[in-house]
């Protein structure tokens, strides 16, 4: 494709760029162009405006000073057009800007590479066209769902490392045909074995009339466009709108500054939090899918995994289906029409905030030997109880309700066994949070061990 194919450089209006991401690069919105009408209509008029301006200017010289020099000064009247109506370029191909057509380039400018392999765009264009998007997604009532791959929506791995519990799969993957109907597949293509996680086709079809979504992976580019077409084989649910490692901006960080969302309409799906430094309050962890071995090995899991004992997750009470339940909450609760009157102000990091803080209000938590007394308010566990309502203390008084710790033989632990308080493991801790309610307690008792109190 040339690059006056690839970009509208003829065009008088950046919005003519949201028109070319439709129609050559397959954004989903149908109508997206009549967003961008009746200001590409204004450009339009104000490039007429400065055109004939300049040209009133330049026969004001010509019959002044002659016409010799009448090709010169058509030249230096297209660039000075440019100059006004360019006030700064909105983005570039191949160094080319989008709108005007010069050559120039823009340190500052984000790359986004999986929207068109040559694509930068400018800050100001980027809100923009978030701005533009966003309002388009209200009136729809959908927010952005950004999805992790790995561990997440699915687990791969390398052929190669299949141990020999796990050489059995290989006689039983499904048809790359007809995808919809499998969960296992064999892609020689990149020497990789992949398991959907169960109840990820339904997952994706509920979300799809609720979330605008994105993939958003570490893994490169080929690898992400491989499970994307297992997951979403008639591009209905992504599109074009594929992240990978190539994509980020900051190394091994992920950022919303590649995504054209606004953040205040953005979640985030994903098993691992640090790599969302920025962007923690709008993330919900999600439980690690650990189907083949490999995946439990790289996480210190000793255990056989799933493929190995043959099972699988539970599709009606798995993570995804637990995780689906939130997301409608969030949807829910962001376009109750109680909150507020205007969309554009809402914002789902303090929905999400807000439901978190529900799922352990009332509860009152000490700990027993987690972790060592000088860390206690800056420690993990500490800090995903307080995110999820509940209140935590040092010391026990009556107002307690849970004692979590690693044994029985605390002074703590016996407490709370003498005065009829919950006494649980930190796993219990961990399933609250993942499945943002607070579960049964009595699935996460310690074993009684009848060493001496310390």
């Amino acid at each position: 494709m040339s690059l006056a194919a690839d970009s509208p450089v003829n065009s008088s209006s950046s919005e003519d760029f949201a028109a070319l991401l439709d129609a050559e690069l397959q954004a989903t919105s149908s109508d997206g162009s009549t967003d961008f009408e009746g200001d590409e209509n204004e450009d339009d008029l104000e490039t007429e405006r400065i055109k004939k301006r300049k040209m009133d200017e330049l026969e004001i010289v010509e019959n002044s000073q002659g016409t010799a020099a009448h090709e010169d000064r058509e030249q230096e009247l297209d660039a000075s057009i440019n100059e006004e109506i360019c006030p700064p370029h909105p983005g570039f191909l191949r160094g080319m800007c989008i709108r005007c057509g010069q050559l120039e380039e823009d340190g500052s400018a984000v790359a986004f590479g999986y929207v068109h392999k040559d694509l930068r765009l400018g800050t100001e264009e980027i809100a923009r066209l978030r701005g533009v998007d966003l309002k388009k997604l209200l009136r729809d009532k959908k927010l952005y769902l950004v999805l992790d791959l790995d561990h997440t929506l699915l687990n791969s791995t390398r052929l190669a490392d299949l141990s020999s519990k796990e050489e059995y799969l290989k006689d039983h993957t499904d048809s790359l045909h007809d995808v919809s109907k499998g969960s296992l597949f064999r892609l020689d293509s990149i020497h990789m074995l992949t398991k959907l996680r169960p109840f990820v086709h339904t997952f994706l079809k509920e979300l799809s009339s609720m979330f605008e979504m994105y993939v958003y992976t570490m893994g490169e580019r080929s690898y992400a466009l491989e499970m994307a077409k297992l997951l979403d084989p008639k591009k209905v649910y992504f599109s074009t709108r594929v992240i990978s490692q190539a994509d980020c901006t900051q190394r091994h960080q992920k950022g919303l500054d590649v995504v054209l969302g606004a953040e205040s309409a953005v979640v985030i799906l994903d098993d691992t939090e640090h790599v969302w430094q920025k962007h923690k309050e709008n993330m919900i962890l999600m439980e690690r899918y650990h189907f083949f071995s490999s995946s439990s090995r790289q996480f210190g899991i000793n255990a056989e995994s799933l493929s190995e004992l043959k099972r699988d997750e539970c599709e009606s009470e798995g993570a995804l289906a637990t995780v689906l339940k939130v997301l409608k909450r969030i949807h829910e609760m962001f376009f109750d029409p109680e909150l507020c009157a205007n969309l554009t102000s809402r914002d789902v990091r303090q929905v999400l905030k807000t439901t978190r803080q529900e799922v352990l209000k009332g509860c009152k938590i000490v700990f027993s030997r987690v972790f060592p007394k000088f860390e206690a308010e800056n420690n993990h566990f500490w800090k995903m109880a307080e995110h999820l309502g509940a209140i935590c203390c040092s010391e026990v008084d009556p107002s307690v309700t849970h004692v979590i710790a690693t044994d029985t033989v605390t002074e703590k632990a016996h407490w709370a066994l003498q005065h009829g308080k919950f006494l649980v493991n930190q796993q219990w801790l961990e399933a609250t949070n993942y499945f943002w309610k607070r579960q049964p307690e009595e699935n996460f008792t310690i074993k009684h061990n009848k060493k001496s109190i310390t």
